[in-house]
């Protein structure tokens, strides 16, 4: 849903940094790996102190890592996919802190096992989701579709609990983990009926 901002960000709002790294020498696979610490730090530090607002808008600063790193290495022209392959990983590290600093929240500062549960969902159907789309493309399916992919659950977890913290309104931040929850669950099950689809069509034109 939100890829398609991917390309004013990177070629407006980021490219003054994009060809700056490229002018320093700064390795395209040096800004995923910092922007992975840096949402990892930030998530399970600030939120596990009760800092909501302060931890989004620390991780914010390196979720955007996520969009340099991948023009970076187009514009230098780096042909291998050694880069993809990084960041594809380490989005699952980012991802898995994310939800799990939030869990740790809800744990110890603002005790609920329903949400400390929802953080939990969506951190596994999220995991899931990816390793559907993984695993379609290695058997060669297209399963990229879905209503909460990773841009999506990031805004949407992100967004609520800087507004749910600073306002004081932490109902904004329930809505959210339920809505992403279900869409994460649903995204999954969408991923699961097209390969079915695509692998019925396969052994039909086979047999």
């Amino acid at each position: 849903m939100l890829d398609r901002f991917k390309q004013f960000w990177q070629g407006v709002m980021l490219a003054p940094f994009i060809n700056l790294f490229i002018r320093l020498g700064v390795s395209p696979d040096a800004v995923t790996l910092v922007g992975t610490l840096g949402v990892s730090f930030g998530a399970i530090f600030f939120f596990s102190q009760g800092w909501v607002w302060q931890g989004v808008l620390f991780i914010t600063a390196f979720v955007f890592s996520d969009l340099v790193d991948g023009a970076m290495a187009r514009k230098v022209g780096r042909t291998d996919d050694f880069g993809a392959f990084l960041d594809s990983t380490l989005d699952r590290v980012a991802d898995g802190a994310l939800f799990g600093g939030l869990a740790l929240f809800f744990a110890w500062h603002h005790e609920s096992r329903l949400y400390l549960s929802l953080c939990l969902v969506i951190l596994v159907m999220g995991a899931v989701t990816s390793y559907a789309r993984a695993k379609a493309d290695v058997l060669g399916y297209d399963a990229k579709v879905g209503i909460a992919e990773r841009p999506d659950r990031l805004v949407g977890m992100l967004v609520p609990a800087f507004f749910a913290d600073v306002l004081d309104l932490w109902w904004l931040l329930y809505v959210a983990l339920w809505a992403l929850a279900v869409a994460a669950t649903v995204t999954v099950g969408q991923r699961i009926w097209v390969v079915r689809r695509q692998a019925l069509q396969r052994a039909a034109a086979q047999g």
